[in-house]
């Protein structure tokens, strides 16, 4: 068993003013300019342009449904702009995760993160690119087990999130971890009893993964309200 503890040092403050008036179209921006700068279209075997050309039909829906959800806090995003593994893997995204200018890192070899697929609950969207929607992180769900937060979330119709949706959240929202905040990503599994899982160790992000049955006072489990993903048009393969 691999052993999960929460740590680490305090994050950096929250790029949201939860006192503010929230701009959906300039936070689309903000994580597409996330992307460029840490580097994903060169990871992504694409030109830059391209690279934009491809996630740029989802910034109308980010518009039209990102100020209709809860408004954003360090635990919570209106919405976050994921980019599967088939375009850019996860044991190369996690890297580019990071806290306190710490890059994160995986406690998985490369082909057993890949044993991880979106559960059978779960319509994940088709295409390299699509929009979670009322991200939140779960803090209802600290200290039960993630099977226990399965049938909660699945309850108030929401659905959990999955390994690539967990390192686009911490991607674009690093203060959403935070210590004794961490969270589970119940919606990837693999056929065992583990449940990958983003915590802190030694200051920087850290994938992970806990037993199913196992709760953690300081591990709970995050879940977005829907997902959106390109026109057909854009998906491609």
């Amino acid at each position: 068993m691999q052993a999960a503890s929460e740590g680490g040092l305090p994050v950096t403050p929250t790029q949201f003013d939860p006192g503010a008036e929230f701009d959906p179209g300039a936070e689309f921006d903000r994580q597409v300019q996330t992307l460029l700068d840490k580097g994903y279209p060169a990871m992504s075997g694409v030109a830059e342009d391209a690279f934009v050309q491809l996630v740029a039909p989802l910034r109308q829906t980010a518009v039209a449904r990102g100020a209709s959800v809860n408004p954003p806090t360090r635990a919570r995003a209106p919405f976050v702009l994921v980019i599967t593994t088939a375009l850019v893997p996860a044991e190369r995204a996690m890297p580019l995760t990071e806290l306190q200018g710490k890059p994160g890192f995986a406690a998985f070899e490369p082909e057993d993160i890949r044993r991880f697929s979106a559960v059978e609950e779960l319509q994940i969207p088709s295409g390299h690119a699509y929009l979670i929607l009322d991200v939140d992180r779960g803090k209802e769900t600290l200290n039960v087990t993630p099977d226990d937060a399965m049938a909660t979330i699945l309850e108030q119709r929401r659905t959990p999130i999955t390994v690539d949706e967990g390192i686009a959240f911490v991607t674009h929202c690093p203060e959403s971890l935070e210590r004794n905040n961490c969270f589970s990503l119940v919606g990837s599994r693999c056929g065992d009893r583990r449940v990958p899982a983003l915590w802190i160790s030694k200051g920087a992000p850290k994938l992970g993964w806990c037993w199913a049955a196992n709760p953690h006072t300081w591990l709970g489990s995050a879940s977005c309200g829907s997902r959106v993903g390109l026109p057909d048009s854009a998906a491609g393969g």
